[in-house]
């Protein structure tokens, strides 16, 4: 294992830590100010096919946000993994077109149609945590990694802002979300907001 592989590794189980310490009542009131701000995004509002995913565990839950995508007649497309440690998107209707998916998260039945990555507008990346720079430290799988390889189409990013880091241990292959959204501050760019 090479030293940045160690360093994230080491990383991803002291954040992991941190954020199951978190209070039930403070994740709740931090989901709802992350989806808010999200969904108050011009790029939101401008997006006609959005890939979101399905929060478990630590990350922000997106439930609500799925739920009103979902009621305003959005494309929402949610990640489907494949072998290989790849995924594909697929055009999700609503919760009913979920099932148990890889590492227990919900994933769309076979039956929902796959969409091109090309047809993507945003994609909501997630992450354990990001950097000011908008680099990302994930699970470890490398799945977004791979599936953002070569999309055009804008990213954004949802971070409690208590994990948020000054600078993540980066690869090669790790890439920059367009911006990442905290609580309190925007980071998008060079600057923040």
């Amino acid at each position: 294992m090479g030293s940045c592989t160690g360093a994230k590794a080491t990383l991803r189980t002291q954040l992991r830590a941190r954020a199951a310490a978190m209070r039930p009542a403070q994740r709740r009131e931090s989901d709802a100010v992350l989806v808010r701000r999200f969904l108050a995004l011009p790029w939101t509002a401008q997006a006609d096919t959005l890939l979101l995913f399905c929060g478990v565990g630590t990350e922000p839950d997106t439930g609500r946000l799925l739920q009103e995508l979902w009621g305003a007649g959005r494309r929402v497309l949610l990640p489907k993994c494949l072998p290989g440690r790849a995924m594909e998107a697929r055009l999700v209707r609503s919760g009913k077109d979920l099932e148990p998916g890889a590492y227990g998260i919900p994933e769309p039945l076979e039956s929902c149609p796959v969409v091109e990555k090309g047809d993507i507008d945003l994609i909501l990346v997630p992450a354990l945590c990001y950097d000011l720079s908008r680099r990302r430290l994930g699970q470890g799988g490398g799945y977004y990694d791979r599936y953002l390889d070569g999309y055009g189409g804008r990213t954004v990013g949802l971070c409690r802002e208590y994990l948020l880091q000054a600078e993540l241990p980066v690869e090669d292959h790790d890439r920059a979300v367009d911006l990442v959204l905290t609580e309190k501050r925007t980071l998008e760019g060079s600057s923040e907001a």
